[in-house]
């Protein structure tokens, strides 16, 4: 019996190869040349790879986009995910400035031959509304598939998107095709979905999978704990054996994202800290399905 684990694939995400670079910080970008992570993410067994558009803009300058793309295929990288899209679904001077950006993202995506752009909610608190948000997703969806890739939301329990129930509302009211969840394993944990729920998932609304672990105890915020705690999978408290489970039950067979933030694995090098992401989310996906 196929247990689905034989071609599963694995994907850096961004903060995975940025080195000393957190999203709690002003200025995001990684101090890590993009080459060198291409190349540390391909040295460890990863065949796709994710970059904030703010490190690609910086490597775009200095390799044109046509260069990025033969460092992706010169080390086998043929997942590609972009992200790091703010005010997508803003108004004014705030939409404006990212619109900008989303110009930058779609033409990427396209030359890039991008598989997804990935997305996330307003953290702000500000009243929204359901019926805008699902039309500006419905537009940024379109506009993604015109570029070839597809587009996932990450929902975020401390944001107006707090859960994967909330998320897939979201993509279903916006209607595109193309639209999808990106379900995180520690926004999953911290969210107490239940495993059944993640089972009980679309195959065709799944766009992306991380994993990660975290310890039982969140320590300050919920913001604060997952950009500086969260443990490399099977290091903590989550039954990631019981998401991956549920997932597979869903369908999904990767790419599985691998998503480490934590002041531990940025003072690493980052050859060895995409070293150790891989290898611990391959002996997680190795190991037996649990049985429900």
């Amino acid at each position: 019996m196929d247990d689905g684990t034989a071609a599963e694939e694995l994907l850096a995400t961004c903060w995975t190869t940025a080195g000393d670079a957190a999203p709690s910080r002003e200025d995001w970008r990684s101090p890590v040349p993009l080459r060198e992570r291409i190349e540390a993410a391909a040295a460890a067994g990863f065949t796709g790879f994710g970059v904030l558009a703010v490190d690609l803009a910086v490597a775009e300058r200095e390799h044109g986009l046509a260069g990025v793309r033969a460092m992706l295929a010169d080390n086998g990288i043929v997942h590609l995910e972009l992200e790091g899209l703010p005010d997508w679904w803003s108004e004014g001077a705030e939409r404006a400035r990212s619109d900008g950006l989303r110009r930058f993202v779609l033409t990427a995506a396209e030359a890039l031959g991008a598989r997804h752009l990935k997305v996330t909610p307003d953290t702000s608190g500000a009243p929204w509304d359901p019926g805008h948000w699902a039309a500006e997703f419905a537009l940024l969806a379109a506009q993604a598939a015109d570029a070839g890739a597809r587009l996932g939301i990450e929902f975020l329990p401390w944001s107006n998107i707090p859960t994967a129930a909330d998320a897939l509302r979201l993509v279903e009211e916006a209607g595109h095709p193309a639209g999808g969840v990106v379900v995180d394993v520690w926004h999953v944990e911290r969210a107490g979905t239940p495993a059944a729920e993640l089972a009980a998932l679309p195959l065709h609304r799944i766009v992306g999978v991380e994993l990660d672990d975290a310890d039982a105890d969140v320590v300050g915020t919920l913001f604060e704990d997952t950009v500086d705690r969260r443990r490399y999978c099977g290091e903590g408290s989550f039954d990631l054996p019981g998401v991956v489970t549920a997932l597979r039950t869903a369908g999904w067979r990767g790419p599985w994202g691998v998503e480490i933030l934590s002041t531990g694995h940025r003072r690493l090098d980052v050859r060895q800290a995409a070293a150790h992401a891989a290898t611990t989310a391959r002996t997680l996906l190795q190991a037996p399905p649990v049985q429900r």
